[in-house]
This record gives C-alpha cells, sequence and structure tokens, in this order.
C-alpha cells in the first residue's frame, strides 16, 4: 500500500474521524473535478482491499470453526469414553466391596445355582420368549444364544431439550442389552410393543436425574453422541431400574473381564487309536457338526461398530456403506457362528440407525431446493443397503412434494398466457430433470420404472389442477384457452426426448374442460347471431375509409375466404354487416377449436359448427323467402350464396386438413341447404 495510501486508512480508522467536516474540508481543498475523482477511487481501492481483507479473514475463521469443531467432536469422544472408564472402575470397586462383604449371601447364591442351573435358565429362557412374541420385529433378538431377560417395565420418554414427554415405552434389560419398545395404539392380538432400540451394555452409561418438580423420577441413557431420558412410575421403580442396570453392567463386565483373562484350553492329548470300527474320530465329527471357527480377530472388525456411529455422526452415508460391503464381503460363505451372529446383530443395529438418516434425508420435511440431484447421495446409499424400493418411493415423494411447492409459489399474473408459460416451464422442467436423474439413479433398478409413470401421471394430475384453475375456472376467452392449450402441449412434447409420452395423459385429463369451453362459446356465438338476425336490414356494409376496406380484405384473406369479388368502388362492400361478422365469427371458431382438438371431442367440434352454419343459414334462407322487394331479395340471394359457396366451403376445407378426416356433416349441411337462387330478369325465384 502506498504512503498516502496508508495516511488515508489511518484518517478514517481514527475514532474521532467526522465524515462531514472530512468532505467540507476536501471540498475546499480540491481543485476541480479531477481532485475529487481521484480522492474518490483511492477510498473506493481502501473499501475493494478491506472488503478482500473482510474475505479471507472470514474464510480464516471458518476453516478455524471446522478444525475447532472437529477437536471438539474428539474431544467429546475421548470424554465419554473417560467416563466408561471411570464407571468401569467405580463399578469394578463397588464389587470388590460388595463381594467382601456378601460372602456368604454369594455362596448361598452359588450353591442355588449348581443345585438347579439348568432349570433357571430355562426358565429365564421362556420368560424372555413369551415377552418378546409381545414385540413387533424383536424375534432376531433370540438368536443371541445365552441371552435372558433381567428385568422389564414400562416407562415414559420425555424429550431431551423441552423436557416434553414424547411417548411410552417399554424397556427390556438382558443380560448383555437393552431392547427399548414402544407400544402400539391400534394393537391385534398378542403384539402390544413395536421394536424401537437396542443397545448393548457396554455402549451406554446411566446416570440419574436429580428430581426437579414437576420432572421426577427420572433417568438417562447416555449413548455417544446422543442421550435419552425416561420416567418411571415412582421413585422405587426408579431406583429398582438404576440399582439393576448398574449391577447387570457390573456382571457383564465381569464375565468379559474373566473371559479375557482365561487361558486357552490345552489340547487333549491324542488317545491311542482304537480297534473299535464304529467308534468316531473327534477330530472327525467338528466339521461335521458345523461348528467351524471364524477369525474375527482383525482389529477394524473389533471396531466396526463404533466406526459406524461414527460415519452416521459426521454424515459419512458412503464410508458407513463401505465398511458394511467390507464386512459381508469377509463373512461370505463364513458358518453362522455364535460371534458371527452377535457382531452381526450389534451391525444391524447400526444399519437400522443409517436406514432412518437416509430416509430423513429424502424426507419432504427437508429443503428442497438444490432438485432432483440433491437426492442422489441419499437414494445411492439406500440402494447400496439392498432398498432399492424404499429409495424409489421416497426420492418420487421428494420429488412430488417440490413440484407441489414450486407450484404454489408461482405468483399468479395478471396475463392468463404469461402465467401458463411460467407453470409449464416450471412444471415440464421439473419433471424432465427428475425423469434425467431417476434413470441415473436406478438404472440397474428396472422394477422401478413401473413406479415413475405411475408417479409421473400422478404430477401430471397435479399441473392440470393448476392449469384449468386459471384457464377454464376464470372464464377466459377461447383464443386465449386455446393458445395455453397449444403451449401445455408443446411443453409436453419435450419429454418425448427421454422415451416418457405424457401427451395422451395430458389430453384425457384435460378433455372434460376443453369440452364444456367449446359448447359454452358455441352458445355464445349462437347467441350473438341471433341477436344480429333480429336487427338485420340487409344493407351493403360501407366501411367509410380504404384503411378499413383494405383491413377487412386482409383479414378475410387470413381466413382463407375469397373477398375480392364482393368489394366495389369506394369503400362499398356487397353483403351485409350481420353475414360478414359471422364469418369472421365462424372462422375465429373453428381456428381455435382445432387447436383444442383432441380425438375425443371429433364429434363436439363437428356438431357445434354445424349449429352454428345453421343459426346463420336458416335465417339467410328464411329472409329470401319472405323477401318481397326484388331488389333486396337480390342482395340477400348474393349473401346466401356466399355463405353456401364460399365460407362453408373453407370452413369444410379447413376442417379437413386440421383433423385430417373430411368433415362429413358439414357437407350434408351444404347440399341440403342449397341456397334459393333469383332470376335477375323477373321477380320469380327458381331452385
Amino acid at each position: 500500500m502506498s504512503e498516502t495510501g496508508s495516511r488515508l486508512r489511518k484518517l478514517l480508522e481514527s475514532p474521532n474521524f467526522d465524515p462531514q467536516s472530512y468532505v467540507k474540508h476536501l471540498s475546499q481543498q480540491s481543485d476541480g473535478d479531477r481532485d475529487l475523482q481521484e480522492h474518490r477511487q483511492k477510498v473506493q481501492n481502501l473499501a475493494d482491499e478491506t472488503a478482500q481483507n473482510l474475505k479471507k479473514n472470514v474464510y480464516k475463521n471458518y476453516r478455524q470453526f471446522i478444525e475447532t469443531a472437529k477437536e471438539i467432536s474428539y474431544l467429546e469422544s475421548e470424554m465419554y469414553q473417560l467416563s466408561h472408564i471411570l464407571t468401569e472402575q467405580k463399578s469394578i470397586m463397588e464389587s470388590i466391596t460388595q463381594g467382601l462383604t456378601s460372602t456368604d449371601k454369594d455362596e448361598t447364591s452359588k450353591e442355588m445355582q449348581a443345585a438347579f442351573p439348568k432349570e433357571t435358565e430355562e426358565l429365564k429362557q421362556r420368560t424372555l420368549t413369551s415377552l418378546l412374541e409381545k414385540v413387533d420385529g424383536g424375534k432376531s433378538i433370540m438368536d443371541t444364544p445365552g441371552r435372558h431377560l433381567v428385568y422389564n417395565g414400562d416407562l415414559v420418554e420425555f424429550d431431551v431439550e423441552n423436557m416434553s414427554p414424547v411417548q411410552k415405552v417399554h424397556a427390556f434389560l438382558m443380560n448383555d442389552c437393552l431392547l427399548v419398545a414402544t407400544w402400539l395404539p391400534n394393537r391385534r392380538g398378542a403384539v402390544k410393543y413395536k421394536y424401537n432400540a437396542l443397545y448393548e451394555l457396554e455402549s451406554f452409561a446411566v446416570v440419574n436425574v436429580k428430581d426437579n418438580p414437576p420432572m421426577k423420577d427420572m433417568f438417562k441413557i447416555l449413548m455417544f453422541p446422543d442421550s435419552r431420558i425416561f420416567q418411571a412410575e415412582n421413585s422405587k421403580v426408579k431406583k429398582e431400574w438404576l440399582e439393576i442396570l448398574d449391577e447387570t453392567k457390573k456382571s457383564k463386565a465381569s464375565k468379559d473381564k474373566k473371559a479375557e483373562e482365561a487361558p486357552p484350553p490345552a489340547s487333549p492329548a491324542r488317545a491311542e487309536p482304537s480297534t473299535n470300527p464304529f467308534d468316531v474320530d473327534e477330530d472327525e465329527e467338528a466339521p461335521a457338526c458345523g461348528e467351524e471357527s471364524v477369525d474375527l480377530s482383525p482389529e477394524w472388525i473389533q471396531e466396526l461398530p463404533e466406526d459406524l456411529d461414527v460415519c452416521i455422526a459426521q454424515r459419512d452415508f458412503e464410508g458407513a456403506v463401505d465398511l458394511l460391503d467390507k464386512l459381508n464381503e469377509h463373512l461370505r460363505d463364513q458358518p453362522a457362528t455364535a460371534g458371527v451372529k452377535e457382531l452381526r446383530a450389534r451391525v444391524e443395529e447400526r444399519v437400522r440407525r443409517l436406514t432412518e438418516v437416509l430416509v430423513f434425508e429424502l424426507s419432504p420435511d427437508r429443503s428442497l431446493r438444490g432438485g432432483p440431484r440433491a437426492t442422489r447421495r441419499a437414494v445411492s446409499q439406500l440402494i447400496r443397503l439392498g432398498q432399492s424400493t424404499k429409495a424409489c418411493e421416497l426420492f418420487l415423494r421428494n420429488r412430488e412434494a417440490a413440484v407441489h411447492t414450486a407450484i404454489r409459489q408461482l405468483r399468479i399474473e395478471g396475463a392468463t398466457l404469461l402465467y401458463i408459460h411460467k407453470l409449464c416451464n416450471i412444471f415440464f422442467t421439473s419433471l424432465l430433470e427428475t425423469a434425467k436423474e431417476f434413470q441415473t439413479d436406478f438404472a440397474g433398478n428396472s422394477g422401478c420404472y413401473s413406479a415413475f409413470v405411475v408417479w409421473s401421471r400422478s404430477a401430471m394430475t397435479t399441473f392440470v389442477d393448476a392449469f384449468s384453475k386459471q384457464v377454464f375456472d376464470s372464464k377466459e376467452s377461447l383464443s386465449t384457452a386455446a393458445e395455453c392449450v397449444k403451449v401445455a402441449k408443446e411443453h409436453c412434447q419435450q419429454l418425448t426426448e427421454i422415451g416418457l409420452d405424457l401427451t395422451f395423459t395430458l389430453q384425457s385429463l384435460l378433455v372434460k374442460d376443453v369440452r364444456a369451453a367449446l359448447l359454452s362459446y358455441k352458445d355464445v356465438i349462437i347467441e350473438a347471431t341471433k341477436h344480429r338476425n333480429s336487427e338485420e336490414m340487409w344493407r351493403r356494409m360501407n366501411l367509410m375509409t380504404p384503411e378499413a376496406l383494405l383491413k377487412l380484405k386482409d383479414e378475410m384473406r387470413g381466413c382463407g375466404v375469397a373477398f375480392d369479388q364482393y368489394t366495389g368502388d369506394d369503400c362499398w362492400v356487397n353483403l351485409s354487416y350481420t353475414v360478414v361478422a359471422f364469418t369472421k365469427q365462424l372462422l375465429s371458431f373453428l381456428e381455435e377449436g382445432l387447436k383444442l382438438y383432441l380425438p375425443e371431442l371429433h364429434m363436439v367440434l363437428l356438431e357445434s359448427l354445424r349449429e352454428i352454419v345453421l343459426a346463420a343459414v336458416q335465417h339467410v334462407d328464411y329472409s329470401l323467402r319472405c323477401e318481397q322487394d326484388p331488389e333486396k331479395k337480390r342482395f340477400i340471394a348474393q349473401n346466401a350464396s356466399f355463405l353456401h359457396d364460399t365460407v362453408l366451403l373453407v370452413v369444410e376445407r379447413r376442417f379437413e386438413e386440421g383433423v385430417g378426416k373430411p368433415a362429413k356433416q358439414l357437407q350434408d349441411l351444404r347440399k341440403s341447404s342449397r341456397p334459393v337462387r333469383v332470376n335477375p330478369e323477373s321477380t320469380t325465384s327458381v331452385v
């Protein structure tokens, strides 16, 4: 920075800086506009430099914040482990003290267990089995051998943050884990509870919650990185839960320690080979019983459940699924030993939690910004977990909510056509992006494509509801409605580039509203025609100016009507106002009807044209037969000839071009209502 810039910075940063005095002094000292411009540039450069430094500081602080958050996470994990260590040491000290003071009690208990060991274990197993039959999803818990029930009871779970009751649960404490099941409100049969969570005894710590009325009789279970609070029925039950949980954790820790310290069993001396042909070698029996050992000693297998917890907490979904794939590959074709079953039970709980997190990522409650690609991460991991059906359902539900939200947030414009352009652009672009993302995510799951087709039809229904509400319910003109339908059809054609044609679905959903619009506008034209007919004076048109005549010729030429032969000198037209107005209205209705044309509405459009034509032709024929003035009769005949020989031919030809098939009803109408021709030299009319 230059010396001048440094002085300017110090001046602006001084605590006694007065902007008004500074500007006043600067304007007095400056010599013309150039000095002010140069000084302004210096201030601007200083502002840009300050903004750049501020941005660098923000990035630096953000990186430090991320690093600090990581350190806090590591410290939290270490504190949690330290708490476990202190709890275990406390448990060991208490067990030693209790062992010294209650030797007689333990000896008596050992004698009872020695006297009835098998009966006691069988009773505990039967009790646990009978209780787990009431839990939906708890059958797999009995797969672990030696597991039995220690204690169970009803609890009420409270929210950790606002201490409000969440749900009623039933807890089952077993000798190696704690099962939490929720109550089923509409239960049937013997099932009363639904599986909620399963925690290994060594994976959580129990903390007493001090009574603070009205919140009392509570205790907390800490599982890194979460915690849950439960309320017992009374203080006595709470005390029992705390004591039994503590004793069970101590017993489990003691057994695990003895198992680690116990020396490996010595291999028995090999006996002399028997000469008895019916004796079977024990080494040969082992493989037959399917008790092959599986190597679960690698460190990554031992730490796998904890690593999965860390990945889920850090939202490293790919890393969690990679660990699961690695474990499945390691255990492939391995026998289901007790150790493998126990490991799979612990991992299954993490898989359930991972699935819940991924499901939440795809829930419509999450932010819908980012488009379909924002869901790819969660969808791909669910597919890798073997849950492609659930991933498909959640993906489509997420996109459905996004479509609804986008349509609801679209501002209704004053001009209907402008609103429809925006609506079609938003909807069909979203549908096209969703279809492309679906093809990318579910390329290997062809069975999910039928679900996408069904979803597309449902989404189209949502679009048509918003479309019809703005176009048809608001009673827009037929020309506006036709243009809007044309825009929707053009956007719908974009989907054919990915092999998805929803044109038929769009037409089937619009057919009811289009029919009503055609019939309504037909009635309007017929009423207007009858009103003009009632005031018909059968006089030639006088357009007053050549410009007006030229404009009328251009309009008729645009409709395909040969009009020059009916124009005279100056600004006169040898047709009546009524016939010309009817011609313009009829041909306009035909063009708009062709834009709205659907195969299901072929007869509706044809019959509407027939009724409109009859309203004019019958009046002209009636006037021709009733008129007595020869001059006026010739003029009426000229108008009738124009309708039958020119206008109706144009309508027939244009209808056949737009639809692809001839209008037989219109042809029959033209032939059956051929006008009466007048002999110019007499007052006698001929057919």
